[in-house]
């Protein structure tokens, strides 16, 4: 069994599932529709990050369980049991707006990590260590998701 590919499998099963928003929770359909569109957007970050994390094969399962206890306040828990992996999500105001974001964390977390790691120590070219790797992830996912989870 390829772990890695379990753990995404089953983060990408958790962040598909529908956020399941209660319309009486919204005063009128306008807050409802504005809510639902973030929680789209969420799901496509996800999508680009997942796909991110997948080809690179410098990222294995154990960097990827190691961001997940410290993303988003270590909320979004990952267990490998053998050839079952489960996820455990704690939430902080209300699950439909933040369990996509956890998941996203999760994965910046592990391709931030990933990189630094190959970065050289020091300061290069006038920028330190951490404003070369946020131009690079700029670069790469655009500034939409660099601004949100690589800053």
């Amino acid at each position: 069994m390829n772990t890695k590919q379990a753990i995404l499998d089953t983060l990408r099963k958790f962040a598909r599932q529908r956020p399941g928003l209660e319309y009486g929770n919204y005063g009128d359909p306008v807050a409802y529709r504005s809510e639902l569109r973030a929680i789209t957007r969420d799901l496509a970050q996800f999508n680009v990050l997942l796909r991110a994390v997948e080809w690179r094969d410098s990222i294995n399962a154990d960097a990827i369980l190691r961001a997940a206890e410290s993303a988003f306040s270590g909320r979004l828990s990952i267990q490998v049991d053998g050839e079952r992996v489960r996820i455990d999500y704690c939430t902080g105001q209300y699950f439909p707006t933040e369990y996509r974001r956890a998941s996203c964390a999760v994965l910046s977390s592990a391709l931030w990590e990933n990189f630094r790691n190959a970065m050289p120590e020091g300061i290069v070219n006038g920028k330190t260590p951490g404003e070369r790797i946020r131009a690079h992830f700029r670069r790469e996912f655009g500034r939409g998701i660099a601004s949100r989870y690589f800053n």
